[in-house]
């Protein structure tokens, strides 16, 4: 991180929602996803980042919305960088939560977010608050009705869509996606990735590129990286890790993690864990 650049990590122990507090001058990070849904708040400065093909500038009180994989990248368009808050949130906490807000929720579909960015003000007051509960741990009550506030606020800016593939994104990148995720420990080969989607080498990595914004092998370095937090998260050590993932050793594996997600292996496992490295 450059000298200006910092940020406070923490995780809530009740609900394992990761909470953020950040800032960032120039390059802020290379393209990656998470496993979470993130929302977040800027609080000062211009965020930039490349998310479904659009560059948004999120400025201060608006809030960013981001679907687990949706690639994205950061940026500080302005000399003073940027500062926001963010949570992740794991997926099967909020679909079974949510559950209870639509007893009805439609079958065979899945939720998402209609904007990457909004600029509802109660939407970003219900993030603040539910950032500001968790992250300073306040008493459980307080939490969970911070948490419930932003919630209701979330309903009026989600959109169901149908589980399956994307019916404009060419068919041999989808098989391509499938087999990196099947496969994604093992050391594959492009030849043998455009052989499983029915296609060469070359017009994969194109089609590819083209439907998920990056090429395969950037793909599959961020798919184990995402595989790499659930398991630092668990306790697994990063040597652990590290082995288990396909890197070529620990510092290898430190050194994606931290272009990915500004801290090392070693302090986030601490975080989530509070185990001694």
């Amino acid at each position: 991180m450059g000298a200006s650049d910092w940020l406070d990590l923490r995780q809530d122990a009740q609900t394992r929602i990761e909470t953020m507090h950040a800032h960032f001058e120039g390059h802020a990070y290379d393209p990656h996803w998470h496993d979470t849904y993130v929302i977040g708040v800027t609080r000062q400065g211009v965020q930039q980042f490349n998310c479904r093909r659009n560059r948004v500038n999120s400025t201060p009180g608006h809030v960013f919305l981001l679907e687990p994989g949706e690639i994205h990248d950061g940026n500080a368009p302005e000399k003073d960088g940027f500062t926001y808050y963010t949570l992740y949130i794991d997926p099967d906490w909020l679909h079974g939560t949510m559950a209870t807000l639509f007893e009805e929720a439609p079958g065979g579909f899945e939720m998402g977010f209609a904007q990457t960015l909004s600029d509802d003000p109660a939407l970003a007051l219900a993030t603040m608050g539910a950032f500001n509960a968790l992250h300073h741990q306040e008493m459980r009550i307080v939490r969970e009705a911070s948490l419930d506030r932003l919630l209701g606020s979330l309903t009026g800016h989600l959109s169901w869509r149908k589980t399956q593939p994307d019916a404009h994104l060419p068919a041999a990148a989808w098989r391509a996606h499938d087999y990196l995720h099947a496969h994604y420990m093992e050391d594959v080969g492009l030849d043998e990735l455009a052989q499983s989607a029915g296609t060469d080498r070359f017009r994969l990595t194109r089609a590819f590129k083209a439907a998920f914004g990056v090429a395969p092998h950037a793909y599959l370095i961020q798919l184990r990286l995402a595989r790499a937090r659930t398991r630092l998260a668990r306790g697994d050590t990063p040597a652990e890790v590290a082995a288990a993932l396909g890197f070529a050793d620990q510092s290898h594996f430190g050194r994606w993690f931290q272009r990915a997600y500004r801290l090392s292996p070693a302090h986030y496992r601490r975080i989530c864990t509070k185990l001694p490295d």
